[in-house]
């Protein structure tokens, strides 16, 4: 599906106003050759550990979006290159990533799409903490596991459902 962000909220503009389609706050950055992707979420609740987000990158991605709640920390990359990499072969059609990112070359070069805050050169720990499937709250808004994730370059939306 070809989509804009904009267009999708021109579009649906009764279900933002009733808040079944939201949209993150524009502190989201794109970092991927891939312009758009959508698809539906899986979560993970992490702090400062990538460990979880390795664990289900692993696992075949069937066109969903991960969607990491970093807490929003800039102090670590929670993606790099090598975990996009995974992402791609494992059919991953993106991943959000409240927090930081890392790689930004080669992330550019992976046929993933990746959304982040912001990139840190620092890698995080592998503790193997964090949580999967649970509601996460995004600055701007909440993200429940199977709502569907739409983002390109101009930002982020969440909708209950998937939109025409």
């Amino acid at each position: 599906m070809t989509f804009t962000t904009a267009d999708l909220c021109d579009a649906h503009e009764a279900q933002l106003t009733l808040g079944a389609l939201r949209v993150l706050e524009p502190i989201f950055h794109l970092f991927s050759r891939t312009e758009s992707f959508s698809g539906p979420a899986v979560t993970l609740k992490v702090f400062e550990d990538n460990a979880l987000v390795r664990t289900t990158l692993e696992e075949p991605g069937n066109g969903r979006v991960l969607v990491v709640d970093g807490g929003g920390s800039l102090r670590c990359a929670l993606v790099g290159g090598n975990l996009a990499q995974i992402a791609q072969d494992n059919g991953w059609a993106g991943i959000v990533v409240n927090g930081c990112v890392r790689d930004a070359l080669e992330l550019n070069e992976a046929e993933v799409g990746v959304v982040a805050l912001t990139t840190c050169p620092r890698r995080c720990g592998k503790r193997g903490g964090g949580e999967r499937d649970v509601p996460v709250q995004l600055p701007g808004a909440s993200v429940q596991p199977g709502e569907w994730i739409y983002a390109d370059i101009d930002g982020v939306l969440v909708s209950n459902a998937a939109l025409d």
